[in-house]
């Protein structure tokens, strides 16, 4: 029995090594939330696996709070660096806390170490034969009193896409996307992308929330919906391994 057991964990083990990994690294607005079933809260790549065939593996180690800065310092890139191998994907989508100038352990300047810290993930995913994919921030639900959708990124989408023309990666714009997301749900609607609820209204939550900036499940699963449109714009290989009737 135990020589089974043995032989069917070598087995998996070895089938699982032979799939293609799909790592996402980021932030909140990416990552994977606790207690799923209840939680009204998820990421978007949290639920990317459900748009492929068990030939790709998504592996999401996006973490809530973490910049580029943090996300180096606490050894997380290392983690995934250490694991990635040939054909591997890394899908790189931060900003949102790189932003925080209030904290030095998050912030970064956009024209400088956020630059650099893009490159270096770029450059490092190739160097282990992976395909690194560049993604911009979100937009935040942030209309003015008029309607108008207002940016809150600053530079940083900017310097993203300055890195991808410069080194050549694939691109996906999601603050663009993610704009016309918003713009198409207009002001009071687009909340329902978001975690808007009153206090009674979601036994998750005590008290009234209001929270423009993280994702309901629609919000995650309309954001995915947009990354996987723009696999197929870009052509990328990864289209092959979409499960069949995805849009």
């Amino acid at each position: 029995m135990k020589k089974y057991i043995l032989i069917t964990l070598l087995i998996t083990s070895v089938s699982f090594a032979q799939k293609t990994a799909l790592y996402c690294i980021g932030d909140s607005t990416m990552a994977n939330k606790k207690d799923p079933e209840r939680n009204p809260e998820h990421g978007w790549a949290q639920v990317l696996q459900s748009f492929f065939k068990d030939d790709i593996v998504v592996i999401n180690k996006a973490v809530n709070g973490r910049s580029t800065k943090s996300f180096i310092n606490e050894k997380r890139w290392d983690s995934v660096y250490n694991k990635l191998k040939k054909g591997d994907y890394v899908f790189i989508e931060f900003g949102h806390n790189d932003e925080k100038i209030e904290d030095s352990s998050r912030y970064t300047n956009p024209h400088t170490a956020y630059r650099y810290n893009l490159i270096r993930f770029v450059k490092e995913s190739r160097a282990k034969g992976a395909i690194p994919v560049l993604l911009t921030s979100i937009s935040r639900r942030n209309f003015n009193d008029k309607g108008v959708l207002v940016p809150t990124h600053g530079d940083y989408p900017l310097e993203t896409r300055l890195v991808a023309q410069e080194y050549k990666v694939p691109f996906i714009d999601l603050e663009y996307y993610t704009e016309l997301l918003e713009q198409s749900y207009g002001p009071e609607k687009s909340k329902a992308l978001h975690l808007h609820f009153k206090a009674g209204e979601n036994p998750y939550y005590d008290k009234d929330k209001a929270d423009d900036t993280h994702l309901s499940v629609l919000g995650a699963t309309k954001i995915a919906q947009i990354v996987v449109d723009q696999i197929k714009a870009l052509n990328n290989p990864l289209v092959s391994s979409l499960k069949k009737g995805i849009k």
